[in-house]
């Protein structure tokens, strides 16, 4: 079956360094939560929906050995395997939800447990297709898709399994890896467990005299301060309590590498790259590309740190110093107001989009605020078909709350697309899309808000935001993503990784990005724990494709403004097309080639550009009015 046959883990919309936080708990207005009962009417429904959907296992069992028979025996396997995965996901979905709401609930712990049992046993119910497949062969199969109209939605699927013969193994082999699925994502559920509710966050005292828990959503608030003292304290604190826990969670993460590194072997795969790259057949040149057209791009970035620095008033940036605006805006976004502005931004992309936009916004498909317990960050979760896109969030009332409830409306919007215009089995989209709308919405809203700017100083908030968008985003998940490559290799040539291992390895991709040999920013040792703050670690080379979204979305919404509805249109298409081809192949139908250097050339011009802009606006300000 197709990769997104485990679809557990939501699409993550933000990581944690692009996310807003809030350390205090806020009253629950069950208008700003979601309702789940959508999904399913009680517990007792949902355990009685899993039960139905675990007595299915056998039934697909029981058709092994049917593939080859006909084209209508295929369909019949095909149909019923799918029909179940629906149910599962949805399953699954509820169970995921529900467990992040409050993750000290040991309740719906478990249930979010037994969702990913579910999905371990239709691995294991599922394990003999792929192989029967593959011995029945591509003409055959092709034959049968041509003989019988029903296979055609299944057609996509089955053609990217037949692609997959030179790493697919025999049916016992199979069988016996499927037996372990579960167990292969057990490090990224110690490191969360570890991370959300065991560890014992420092509580500091400010200048303010307000006192901080420094879990991640309170070191995620408090990073930003004014002052820069607190900002050192901060950083000092939070990194020196990851250090204690430094082996611990280097252990971890290592046995995810070695886990991932072992699995590739298995498959006949060059590496976890080649594996990674290969399962949505990315060429390996958009991987490749990307690393070098950011490392040609470094100065860029330490323009950016140098004008940061000016800003700031700072003589030497450190790493501290990353994170508060650049200007002070005194304006609350609450959730009300935030709807209103995304909408009005929106526009661009017509009557349809606004729509649609505006009566799912409506609904109670939303948990808004932060709450003590509740899984940080913010992510739509989309895969129950029959229902709709729920959105977790951490609002926080400010524009970086804002920004985060654009970019997951823009996951929102691709979905329900999706699901208008595809069937089930294309309807989820690979990730190699799935942050291009995202970061699209993104740029649309701080496009929007830098034109409707009421001062000099509010535009240059919003054109500081977005530079910081484009740092934490194109330039800072490259630098993960070469990062995670240098674990993967060297695991691969068989060195050890230790806690203090990575953390060297971490150190000198930091340092060379920040340009801290150069004096550009000063990364102190102790922060180069910070490997171990990131989850995206444990999801297999997937954040450099942050970078390559937001480059991608860059040049749709370039086409958009440049030829309206023309360029609308293909940008709406992509959505529309869901899962139904090659991601690669879709984007570049759009009218984006990311193989070739181009796209991360204007993102980085584009870079530039706003510098250029904030630097007039500053040097502006600088001169008296009466010289004017």
């Amino acid at each position: 079956m197709r990769k997104t046959i485990v679809p557990i883990a939501a699409i993550f919309a933000a990581l944690f360094v692009n996310c807003t936080f809030a350390n205090e708990e806020v009253a629950v207005d069950p208008q700003h939560t979601w309702d789940l009962t959508d999904l399913y009417s009680s517990v007792e429904a949902w355990d009685q929906a899993r039960k139905e959907v675990l007595a299915q296992y056998d039934s697909i069992e029981a058709r092994r050995g049917t593939l080859g028979d006909s084209a209508d025996s295929l369909y019949s396997a095909y149909r019923h395997v799918s029909d179940t995965l629906k149910k599962a996901g949805r399953v699954a979905v509820y169970a995921s939800l529900n467990s992040h709401e409050d993750l000290r609930v040991t309740d719906t712990q478990e249930r979010d447990q037994l969702g990913n049992i579910l999905f371990a046993r239709f691995g294991e119910a599922t394990a003999w297709m792929q192989p029967e497949l593959l011995e029945v062969g591509r003409e055959v199969i092709e034959s049968y898709i041509k003989e019988d109209e029903r296979l055609e939605p299944f057609a996509y699927e089955l053609d990217n399994s037949l692609r997959n013969a030179p790493h697919t193994l025999g049916a016992e082999a199979e069988q016996t890896l499927s037996y372990f699925s579960q167990s292969f994502g057990a490090p990224a559920d110690t490191y969360t467990l570890l991370t959300s509710s065991d560890i014992p966050w420092p509580t500091i005292t400010l200048s303010t005299g307000e006192e901080v828990r420094l879990d991640s959503q309170g070191y995620g608030r408090a990073r930003g301060s004014q002052n820069r003292e607190d900002r050192k304290k901060v950083f000092d604190a939070f990194w020196n309590k990851w250090a204690e826990y430094r082996n611990s969670v280097g252990i971890i993460l290592n046995s995810h590498i070695q886990t991932q590194v072992a699995l590739s072997k298995a498959r006949n795969y060059d590496g976890v790259l080649h594996r990674e790259l290969h399962q949505d057949n990315i060429p390996p040149a958009v991987y490749h590309t990307l690393v070098e057209e950011v490392n040609k791009a470094l100065p860029t970035l330490h323009r950016y740190f140098k004008l940061r620095a000016r800003m700031l008033g700072i003589e030497q940036m450190h790493y501290y110093d990353i994170y508060p605006p650049l200007v002070s805006l005194d304006k609350s976004f609450d959730i009300d107001t935030s709807k209103k502005i995304t909408l009005a931004a929106m526009s661009v992309l017509g009557d349809d989009w606004v729509s649609m936009q505006k009566e799912a916004m409506g609904e109670r498909w939303m948990h808004v605020y932060p709450q003590r317990g509740k899984r940080p960050g913010a992510y739509m979760q989309g895969f129950a078909y029959d229902v709709h896109p729920y959105l977790l969030l951490n609002h926080n009332d400010n524009y970086s709350s804002l920004s985060t409830f654009a970019h997951e409306w823009g996951h929102a919007m691709h979905t329900l697309y999706a699901k208008q215009n595809q069937p089930f089995e294309t309807a989820s989209y690979a990730t190699f899309i799935a942050e291009i709308p995202s970061t699209s919405l993104e740029l649309i809203l701080q496009d929007y808000m830098s034109k409707n700017a009421k001062s000099v100083d509010e535009k240059i908030f919003y054109l500081g935001h977005g530079l910081e968008r484009m740092r934490a985003t194109f330039f800072r998940q490259t630098m993960f993503a070469e990062f995670e490559l240098a674990l993967y290799e060297a695991a691969e040539r068989g060195e050890a990784l230790s806690g203090e291992g990575i953390s060297a390895i971490y150190g000198d991709i930091l340092k060379r990005y920040h340009g801290h040999d150069e004096g550009v920013v000063i990364i102190d040792d102790l922060y180069t724990n910070e490997w171990s703050f990131v989850p995206h670690f444990y999801r297999n080379m997937y954040v450099y494709q942050y970078a390559t979204s937001q480059t991608a979305g860059t040049a749709l919404y370039a086409n958009i403004v440049n030829e309206g509805e023309a360029g609308v249109k293909r940008y709406k298409d992509l959505l529309r097309a869901g899962g139904s081809n090659y991601p690669y192949l879709l984007l570049a139908e759009a009218g984006v080639d990311l193989a070739k250097p181009e796209p991360y050339r204007a993102i980085v011009a584009k870079m530039n550009a706003v510098m250029d802009e904030m630097e007039r606006l500053l040097d502006e300000e600088a001169i008296p009015l009466s010289a004017r």
